[in-house]
């Protein structure tokens, strides 16, 4: 700091009061303070970034006028905008993705609907003439009256329902009918049987789970020509539809008989059950109706228990055993004898 001691006239000025010396401060104490160097530049090894260069570009491009303005929001808004898109359209077909057979129940898929067939589902597979036909679960039980053989010919039962399902692939149209001859007074009549039927396919656990299939009743009065006609059957006229290469009862679909698509439910498994069933009829005619459908919507193949003391797949054959090493002795293209046996099941998605 410099000092001024200089007085005009020998007069003592306000600076020299009380005779003592005031320092005064020169005009260059007076600037404001400025550094005389660059730390960031000089720093060893560090580059300044070009901040203004940034800044320009975000004021030049509209992409960065945009970041600038929303920040973070700015990135993930087109993600958003992507998922929305992927939601709506799978709300829209349907084709949202599959839940686990943990959640749902154990079927099988996909399906094969429209392909046309002239081939025999559900019967035992032809060839097996060794088989032994005295399988102990494949027997039919003891148990009530049926008729052994009908005309040939069947009565359609006069009635409807409104759709059930959602039927975003296909809305199955389907007749309910009873073979001449078959009497069904001993089990509710033929309005019993249809009932049965329409309130089987109309169940939350049957197939219109999946939002692919709907269902509508229709009769003869309706005029509309049916997808498939589910029909109840006595056993001599199921052997002629079906097949009977292994004698044991048995269902079938045939796509062709008598030139129509018709689910044949064998009447003396209807009345008697089946032995896997541990003489629960009413699950079993559950069974029957949604398997011998399952067939007629496009589930071609059979299946195999899965896991062991899991519910059965309602596509396995549960009317003849629910233990692969039986199933393999008659099926032994699909099942492979590993000693697993399932419990039974009457629905495609149990668990719905």
């Amino acid at each position: 700091m410099t000092y001024d001691s200089r007085a005009r006239g020998g007069q003592t000025g306000p600076e020299h009061r009380g005779g003592g010396r005031v320092p005064v401060l020169r005009d260059e104490w007076r600037e404001p303070l400025r550094a005389q160097r660059d730390p960031l530049a000089e720093a060893s090894g560090r580059v300044r970034s070009n901040r203004d260069e940034r800044k320009r570009w975000r004021k030049q491009t509209w992409i960065g006028r945009f970041v600038s303005t929303y920040g973070w929001r700015a990135y993930a808004l087109p993600v958003l905008v992507v998922l929305t898109a992927v939601v709506l359209y799978q709300t829209i077909t349907g084709t949202s993705a599959p839940r686990a057979l943990e959640e749902e129940g154990p079927v099988q898929g996909p399906p094969t609907i429209g392909v046309p067939s002239t081939a025999i589902i559900g019967a035992p597979p032809k060839g097996l003439t060794e088989f032994d036909a005295n399988l102990p679960t494949g027997i039919l039980p003891e148990g009530g009256p049926f008729t052994p053989m009908g005309a040939g010919t069947w009565r359609v039962v006069p009635g409807g329902t409104p759709q059930v399902g959602e039927g975003t692939t296909k809305v199955f149209t389907y007749t309910v009918e009873v073979e001449d001859g078959v009497d069904t007074t001993s089990y509710g009549g033929d309005e019993g049987f249809a009932r049965m039927v329409s309130e089987t396919l109309a169940n939350p656990k049957s197939w219109t789970h999946n939002p692919q299939f709907a269902f509508v009743r229709t009769d003869a009065a309706s005029g509309v020509q049916p997808d498939f006609r589910v029909s109840l059957t006595s056993p001599m006229t199921v052997r002629e539809a079906c097949g009977y290469d292994i004698q044991l009862e048995a269902s079938c679909y045939n796509p062709v008989y008598q030139g129509q698509p018709r689910v044949l439910l064998n009447e003396a498994r209807w009345v008697r059950g089946a032995v896997p069933f541990q003489g629960d009829i009413g699950s079993y005619r559950q069974y029957l109706i949604n398997h011998e459908v399952g067939h007629a919507i496009g589930y071609q193949r059979h299946e195999q228990c899965a896991e062991d003391g899991e519910l059965a797949p309602v596509m396995m054959q549960q009317t003849f055993s629910t233990s692969n090493n039986d199933a393999a002795r008659f099926d032994p293209g699909t099942v492979t004898a590993d000693g697993k046996t399932c419990r039974f099941n009457p629905w495609p998605y149990p668990i719905a």
